[in-house]
């Protein structure tokens, strides 16, 4: 049976990281351009392992948006659901401290103009949507597209998973809309992924299993939290556990939990049926362990996209 096609929704921009510093972007003088965006990295990650993938969202028409495209179409990345804005690229600004922890300033534009496209909804039908874009809950054109595509994704009976991706720089403390406006996706996600940090917020709950308790009678069946190099926490029905990940030396952590996220739904788009993953839990530690390993290689080069393994780079780890 062919694999399903995975279509992430969302920002794809420009990543400007800040060289030899530390983690104040006040001090950076230098930066190097790379491609980012959650849902783009997340393309790329299922493409780069041989999985078929889409990305829906919006550039500017401008040089920065073309090069955005031509990244993602040097993964073979589906790009014919791509629009295009006369407002700039979207841009974020990133510094690294020295274990690879990140920070983040935006300069919001073009990803925000995203507009639904109706006809788009046949195309999930028995297919795979992922929502995890870091902007697309602030309002705007974006934030309508989502809604639904989340209802369209429910109705074609797509296999849905949700990243909230919070950044703490774009919601300023507003954290209780940010929780609001997460709560329907988890409601209707057959899988989310979340840091310790997300999952904490969004359940109330400080601790593992009363976070993943609480989230999964929100709706979710399958909870995935990161917690870098102490492995993942995955919680179902029937498991609770830890996968540990492998151990390296982080040089940039972007993208790993993209990375991570991508791996293990391009293994889901292998299965038959993705319902076989909610009820053979041995199955999803195996897949969640290698997922691990992908999110971990990613850490140990320079911008998401570059530094995202190929499936001879993940088959050659032990």
């Amino acid at each position: 049976m062919p694999s399903k096609k995975v279509f992430c929704i969302g920002e794809l921009l420009i990543d400007f990281v800040a060289e030899n510093q530390g983690a104040d972007l006040t001090k950076a003088v230098h930066f190097t351009k790379k491609a980012g965006g959650a849902p783009a990295n997340v393309a790329c990650a299922i493409s780069k392992l041989g999985g078929k993938s889409a990305f829906i969202g919006c550039v500017g028409d401008d040089p920065f948006g073309t090069y955005l495209l031509n990244t993602l179409g040097a993964c073979y990345v589906d790009l014919s659901l791509v629009q295009r804005s006369d407002i700039f690229t979207t841009l974020a600004f990133v510094s690294l401290a020295e274990d690879g922890e990140r920070d983040f300033v935006f300069s919001r534009g073009a990803d925000r103009e995203l507009t639904y496209d109706s006809s788009i909804k046949t195309e999930f039908r028995d297919q795979m949507v992922h929502l995890g874009a870091a902007t697309a809950l602030l309002g705007g054109p974006l934030e309508k597209a989502y809604g639904h595509y989340l209802f369209d994704a429910i109705t074609e009976n797509a296999f849905i998973s949700f990243d909230p991706n919070y950044r703490a720089d774009l919601w300023k403390e507003n954290e209780n809309t940010f929780i609001k406006k997460c709560t329907p996706y988890i409601e209707k996600s057959h899988l989310c992924k979340f840091s310790l940090e997300e999952a904490r917020m969004l359940s109330g709950k400080s601790g593992l299993e009363e976070a993943s308790n609480a989230l999964h009678k929100m709706g979710t069946a399958i909870v995935a939290i990161t917690m870098g190099s102490e492995g993942t926490w995955i919680s179902t029905k029937n498991t609770q556990r830890t996968i540990p990940s492998i151990p390296v030396t982080p040089v940039d952590t972007t993208g790993a939990g993209d990375a991570f996220i991508g791996c293990l739904l391009e293994q889901i788009s292998e299965l038959s049926s993705p319902s076989e993953l909610l009820e053979n839990d041995e199955l999803l530690v195996k897949m969640v362990g290698v997922a691990n390993k992908a999110g971990a290689i990613t850490t140990t080069g320079y911008g998401a996209i570059d530094s995202l393994p190929e499936k001879d780079q993940l088959n050659s780890l032990p």
